[in-house]
């Protein structure tokens, strides 16, 4: 090698190392990452996976559980915990620049993982640790994890012969562009929404808060009057308090109405993606794409699904009529003829504000964003001895964010957390919670600390005032720590059994049982307090807001199912008859699932179909239904601490035991039974969110 190209494969190396994606370290460093640094760094990380893995394949020593299952969980771990970094600067601080570096990168990330399982000589390695004495002998969480482990292989494709595997790749490709392109125009088509009101008047009944945002937004552009977008705390605003129908009309129509035409149009993504999600079911050998996703869920199948779905819908049906036609008696006070879906929220407010005397605003002042959370961190040290520090850090990628340490009774050090909870136009809407590091114990006896993230687009902060919350805002909060509790928690020494990666209709017990404890006077007692005066939250208020809670509950629980149902039908009907070469009108389809659920017509055209990223782009595919599903677990789940005291640490101790820090170590109908001592009683669901 002469001395010039020495220098430069050194120099080169020197920059490949500097990379932040390669810094290891536990605080990731979010303030370093540009997206300049995207290609090559994961190109470097996917390098070392494929090398790392082809010395697997190829190793001649005798097959053990470290050197098979344990090295390949080795690999796997580090490079997903380098890449989800990438990913959630996509979802909190998108640029052009990330975005396009990401979309350069993304078919050689998917075809790393689309080859894993596919890998004949990694497959043989698999299968040869399986026939050995030492597999036979394996018992607990690494018996469980070699098994499921085999069949996530067979799952994905190994064992098809090689033109089959080669199709696979190519739709797991093509899938991800088109997911991540369905994503992308629903960020763009929010963010390019604006309205600009100059009439006062048409601006009357929103309250203060939302009117200052308003007016500060419409000068930040130079603009006269006052700027409305579609971000959810400005959305919710007009949809809720304009007295302006046809304000609230424009407003709808600008939410619901995002790409389904122009330049952000995702309906010819639509069946794309249903038509390669139904070819990878049929070449992995099931007859739809949910019996396939869901053979490793607790409903097993998408007939098993649907049949929960419809039995719900039968069951709730009764209290969904009675909701429409309180809200039709109430329309017609507000001389409202005929109740259109930018009428439903405007109504049901000013129901819920007739008859139980409470609104959203009435409320905000007793739940600043602070406060909430030192009472979920008060709540969970009671409950299940945990305490939770905030501490100052540089390694954040926006101001907003806050970082936090969480340890057990003990002392132990269970993981960290970021907070991210206020909107921006560079950020995706809605609230989730992603898993950064999976730790857990090991095997010198030590715990490696978890690293997590929940964020939100909640109510920002206007002048001195505090970010101020609803209460479902509130919910939200306590939905999204609940997540986080199941990862920080995890006591699963497999990180790929540990934490939230477990069966999906299993996923969502631990974040809504959490909701809740922020129903119970007990707790909002914690911090439901003025953010001025420091006056708890008078008890007349919080007797309205507690009789309100089932208000509507009909109603919100049949949105769920025709979602749930819709989706079903999406990936089972539709994604077959697609297959089949029939043109189909994916938009017409889903007006005709969602009529049964609907008033009338308009509102099942209102649908929301082209922005519908839980199915499209966010995991949920053939999913949905179980946000219900885990609901009647739920539910019925804390009908135990309800029984033996909200607060009650035995009881909270009990739930952590056999639930919350178990993951995937066991089938989850039997982690159920050992914290209630039965299977679910579904009528659990039906008390609390309807009264009977």
């Amino acid at each position: 090698m002469d001395r010039v190209t020495g220098e430069r494969q050194a120099g080169a190396k020197t920059e490949i190392d500097a990379n932040p994606l390669l810094d290891r370290s536990y605080r990731i460093p979010f303030h370093r990452i540009r997206a300049e640094d995207v290609e090559p760094g994961v190109r470097e990380v996917l390098a070392r996976a494929q090398e790392a893995v082809d010395a697997l394949a190829s190793d001649a020593e005798p097959r053990s559980y470290a050197n098979t299952l344990g090295c390949l969980d080795q690999i796997t771990q580090t490079l997903s915990e380098t890449l989800t970094p990438v990913h959630h600067l996509l979802s909190v601080a998108e640029t052009p620049e990330l975005r396009e570096a990401f979309n350069a990168i993304l078919p050689e990330i998917v075809q790393f993982w689309s080859r894993l399982p596919l890998n004949e000589d990694l497959w043989r390695q698999m299968k040869a640790f399986s026939e050995t004495e030492e597999a036979h002998g394996l018992s607990g969480i690494h018996a469980r994890h070699l098994e499921k482990s085999l069949r996530e292989f067979r799952r994905a494709g190994a064992e098809l012969p090689p033109e089959e595997k080669s199709r696979l790749e190519e739709l797991r490709v093509e899938l991800a562009r088109l997911e991540q392109k369905f994503s992308e125009n629903v960020l763009d088509a929010t963010a390019a929404f604006e309205l600009n009101v100059t009439d006062e008047s048409r601006l009357d009944g929103i309250p203060e808060g939302p009117l200052r945002r308003f007016r500060a937004a419409a000068e930040e552009k130079e603009m006269e009057g006052w700027l409305l977008t579609l971000d959810f705390p400005s959305y919710e605003a007009v949809i809720k308090y304009a007295k302006d129908r046809r304000l609230r009309e424009d407003l709808h129509g600008g939410y619901v109405g995002r790409c389904r035409e122009g330049e952000y149009d995702n309906v010819p993504l639509i069946p794309q993606i249903l038509s390669l999600r139904q070819e990878m079911a049929e070449i992995l050998g099931h007859g739809n794409f949910p019996d396939y996703r869901l053979e490793e869920a607790m409903a097993k199948s998408g007939a098993r699904a649907l049949a929960f779905e419809q039995d719900m819908e039968e069951r709730t049906r009764p209290y969904w009529t009675k909701d429409l036609e309180m809200l039709r008696e109430h329309a017609t006070s507000l001389e409202i003829d005929l109740l259109q879906p930018w009428d439903v929220a405007f109504v049901a407010e000013s129901l819920r504000k007739a008859r139980f005397d409470i609104d959203d605003e009435i409320l905000r002042p007793y739940f600043p964003l602070d406060a909430v959370m030192e009472g979920l961190f008060g709540l969970v040290e009671r409950i299940f001895g945990l305490s939770v520090t905030e501490t100052p850090i540089e390694e954040l990628w926006h101001p907003d964010v806050r970082f936090y340490e969480v340890r057990d009774e003990e002392g132990v050090w269970l993981g960290s957390f970021y907070t991210d909870w206020l909107p921006r136009k560079d950020k995706r809407q809605g609230a989730w919670m992603n898993a950064f590091i999976t730790g857990g114990p090991q095997e010198d006896g030590t715990f490696k600390p978890h690293l997590g993230f929940i964020a939100g687009n909640f109510s920002p902060p206007e002048g001195d005032r505090p970010s101020l919350l609803n209460h479902r805002e509130v919910q939200t909060i306590f939905h999204e720590f609940g997540h986080l509790l199941h990862h920080l928690t995890s006591r699963v020494e497999v990180p790929d059994r540990a934490g939230l990666n477990v069966a999906w209709d299993w996923v969502e017990l631990p974040s809504q049982i959490m909701e809740n404890w922020s129903w119970e006077e007990e707790a909002l007692d914690l911090f439901a307090r003025h953010f001025e005066t420091g006056e708890p939250l008078p008890k007349e208020i919080l007797k309205r807001l507690l009789a309100a809670r089932r208000f509507m509950g009909g109603w919100q629980q049949m949105r769920q199912l025709s979602f749930g149902m819709l989706d079903l039908a999406l990936h089972g009907e539709l994604a077959q008859e697609i297959s089949a070469g029939a043109p189909q009108d994916v938009m017409a389809f889903a007006e005709e699932k969602l009529l049964p659920f609907s008033p009338d017509p308009s509102f099942a055209r209102s649908h929301i179909l082209t922005t519908f990223t839980h199915l499209f782009s966010g995991g949920y595919a053939a999913g949905y239904y179980s946000y219900l599903w885990s609901e009647v677990l739920d539910a019925d789940a804390f009908n135990r601490f309800k029984k033996e005291g909200i607060f009650n640490r035995e009881t909270g101790q009990a739930y952590m035991q056999a639930i919350l820090s178990r993951g995937d170590s066991a089938d989850p109908e039997d982690l159920f039974r050992e914290f209630m001592g039965r299977d679910p009683d579904p009528a659990a669901l039906f008390v609390r969110n309807l009264g009977s």
